[in-house]
C-alpha cells in the first residue's frame, strides 16, 4: 500500500472513531515514513483521540521540530503534557513556540489553565483576561473549565 492510501485509510478510521485501527494503518509503513509530518499528523491525532497523552506529547513534540512554524503543534504539544500532569513543561513547551502564538485567543487560554494550575494566579488571571478579550466564547469556557476551578469573575 503506498503512502496516499495508507494516510487516506487510517484517516477514515479516526473518522469512524477507531483509533486503534488508524494507528494499524500507520504501523505498516516503512520506518522513513514515520518521519514524515502527515504520518506525523495523523498518529497524533489518533493518539490524542485515545487519550495516549505521552506518546501524543512525544509526536506533537516531534511535529514542532518538523514544522517550526506552525503554532498549532506547540498547542497541541504542551495540552499533552498537561494531560500527563507535567503542566511545568506544557507551560515552558508553549513559550518556546513561534511568535504567531501570541496573536491566538487560545495561546492565552491554554496558557492561563497551566499557570492556574501552577499556582501562579496573577499571571493565569491575566492570560485569561487576554483570551477573553480577543475570542468572548472563552467566558463559558472557562466557566466549564477544570483546570480554571475557583479563578473568580471572568469580566
Amino acid at each position: 500500500m503506498n503512502l496516499h492510501a495508507t494516510l487516506q485509510a487510517a484517516t477514515g478510521w479516526l473518522e469512524l472513531g477507531l483509533a486503534d485501527e488508524a494507528l494499524l494503518e500507520l504501523n505498516d509503513l516503512p520506518a522513513e515514513a514515520h518521519k514524515k509530518r502527515q504520518v506525523l499528523e495523523v498518529k497524533l491525532a489518533a493518539q490524542m483521540q485515545n487519550e495516549c497523552w505521552n506518546r501524543a506529547s512525544e509526536t506533537a513534540r516531534l511535529l514542532c521540530v518538523v514544522a517550526k512554524d506552525e503554532p498549532v503543534f506547540f498547542l497541541r504539544a504542551a495540552f499533552c503534557l498537561h494531560e500527563t500532569g507535567d503542566t511545568l513543561a506544557a507551560c515552558n513547551w508553549l513559550l518556546k513556540g513561534p511568535k504567531s502564538l501570541f496573536e491566538m485567543a487560545i495561546f492565552h487560554y491554554n496558557l492561563a489553565c497551566y499557570l492556574w494550575t501552577l499556582g501562579e494566579a496573577k499571571r493565569a488571571r491575566s492570560h485569561l483576561k487576554q483570551a477573553i478579550s480577543m475570542d468572548h466564547t472563552f467566558i463559558e469556557a472557562a466557566k466549564e473549565d477544570r483546570d480554571l476551578i475557583g479563578i473568580g469573575p471572568l469580566v
